[in-house]
């Protein structure tokens, strides 16, 4: 029985209470606020008193159509826990959501393709296999 109070009063102690742990994060105030919402259009602002911001436009387009949709852009910012800051713009709108910022991972440059491998689908492209007897075309 002493054991496992003994393994008990361990656990407590090398438990991981950093969620617990109350930060100023938790007491950030809301320094500016504004919003507008009409039946076609929006926009709101936000900022914190921890750095944290945001702000977002958006109106209706093609109105009364099949293809209506919201068109909207905007931004948000904050800082990271190792002090950098975090800046993100976007657009969503027919083609989708597409965000950008320098924090964001980008799609790597496509790589050339070998010289003997386009000579070779050149050479395909030129030569095409003859259909062998008795095959469909």
């Amino acid at each position: 029985m002493r054991t496992y109070i003994f393994l008990a009063l361990v656990a407590v102690a090398v438990a991981d209470v950093s969620h617990v742990v109350r930060t100023g994060e938790a007491d950030a105030q809301i320094v500016s606020q504004d919003a507008d919402v009409f039946p076609d259009k929006y926009q709101y602002q936000y900022q914190t008193s921890n750095g944290i911001s945001g702000q977002e436009q958006g109106a209706l387009v093609n109105e009364g159509r099949e293809d209506a949709s919201i068109a909207v852009q905007g931004s948000s910012g904050y800082t990271a826990p190792d002090g950098t800051p975090i800046q993100i713009t976007y657009i969503a709108d027919a083609n989708g959501y597409q965000p950008s910022g320098a924090h964001l991972p980008t799609t790597p440059a496509p790589v050339p393709i070998p010289d003997y491998i386009a000579r070779a689908i050149e050479y395909i492209r030129t030569h095409p296999p003859k259909p062998e007897v008795g095959q469909r075309i």
